[in-house]
């Protein structure tokens, strides 16, 4: 072990048991950023230019829980592991046996968004400036979840805070999860509420092309740090 590396915090994955019912982080990752960015999208439809109203936001909250849900599992299925998947196709429901794609989610998302404000005849970059402005909550709390179930974890380092991961080898790594959490989850969502209070959806279509951008740069930063996935291998900055 390094002499300056943090041995992985032994936190247990899964967060209530009962009997045999379980919830694990990652599951409560979800809920909470479904909830709180639920709550956070009434406040914004409060606020001008008040195209969207509350109701909208209270329905469309089913319809993005089946976009990232769906979404994301199936883009686990498709991206990372589709010959498996081919053998094994009962399994692709296994959802508590996790697996999932951001990517898959964001697609799933953007089709709820494109379905459901066509559904309810609502402009639909003024619904989707009210709904970025809400995806880094989730994003923050979904990056602390693959910290602490140990995932994602970043490439190897000798700095300080590098840590051992339990399926990382005995060499320290960027924590890169923690990375992630800071800059796509609570710096995107402090330039989105800047960009809110100068009256940046006023213009609607600015805050959804803000989060793009902002997404972009972020998860490109924290790819510096990241082990890459081993189904895609180095793709940029080898």
């Amino acid at each position: 072990m390094p002499f300056f590396a943090i041995p992985f915090p032994a936190i247990d994955p899964v967060a209530i048991a009962v009997g045999p019912f379980v919830v694990r982080w990652y599951a409560l990752a979800y809920i909470a950023g479904l909830l709180i960015g639920w709550r956070y999208c009434l406040i914004l439809a409060d606020r001008p230019p008040r195209l969207v109203e509350r109701r909208d936001i209270d329905d469309f909250l089913v319809w993005a829980t089946l976009g990232v849900v769906l979404g994301g599992r199936i883009g686990y299925v498709l991206f990372y592991q589709p010959g498996y998947y081919l053998q094994h196709p009962l399994e692709a429901l296994y959802l508590w046996h996790g697996g999932m794609s951001f990517h898959g989610g964001a697609l799933g998302v953007a089709i709820a968004i494109l379905l459901f404000a066509r559904a309810r005849r609502r402009p639909i970059f003024a619904f989707s400036d009210i709904v970025t402005e809400a995806i880094p909550i989730g994003l923050f709390f979904g990056r602390i979840a693959n910290f602490i179930n140990g995932e994602l974890f970043g490439r190897e380092t000798d700095i300080s805070w590098g840590v051992i991961f339990p399926n990382g080898g005995p060499v320290a790594r960027h924590p890169s999860q923690l990375y992630e959490a800071l800059c796509e989850g609570l710096l995107l969502f402090l330039l989105l509420l800047f960009a809110e209070y100068r009256g940046a959806r006023q213009r609607p279509g600015i805050v959804t092309g803000l989060f793009l951008i902002g997404y972009a740069v972020a998860r490109m930063s924290g790819e510096l740090f990241r082990q890459p996935d081993a189904q895609l291998g180095f793709l940029v900055f080898g």
